[in-house]
């Protein structure tokens, strides 16, 4: 009895790689600095300090879940979304401005540059397909 042929493995765009890299280390980076804010005690009074870490957490654990959503066109929307989430946490820790900033730009470069890229592949393979 013969065995079946492997599958071959889904495509995975250029934007859907590198979105998941940059998703899933900024997922690490906010739950830690989630942990910053609980440790300085950096909310206003009447929030409880540990609500820091909870903040941290969702963000995080909603980056790492949206990575494994930028197969669709949504999970780039909600990537988007999430940045602008961790740059308004620059309101209650200035320094996260610099993590938003940096990430932000990654996130931006893997959607858009590795789009353009991605569409400057498949035109030299349909130019190389048509001179065949």
């Amino acid at each position: 009895m013969s065995e079946p042929a492997p599958k071959a493995p889904r495509y995975r765009s250029l934007p859907e790689k590198l979105g998941q890299v940059v998703l899933g280390f900024e997922a690490i980076v906010v739950f830690l600095a989630g942990l910053v804010i609980y440790g300085l005690r950096a909310l206003p009074e009447p929030i409880a300090p540990w609500w820091g870490i909870v903040a941290g957490a969702v963000v995080g654990l909603a980056m790492f879940l949206t990575s494994g959503l930028l197969r669709r066109r949504s999970g780039f929307v909600i990537g988007w979304v999430l940045q602008v989430v961790v740059a308004l946490g620059a309101f209650v820790v200035p320094a996260i401005l610099f993590v938003a900033l940096v990430f932000g730009g990654m996130w931006a470069y893997a959607t858009i540059g590795g789009g353009r890229i991605e569409r400057r592949i498949a035109a030299q393979r349909a130019a190389h397909d048509d001179s065949n």
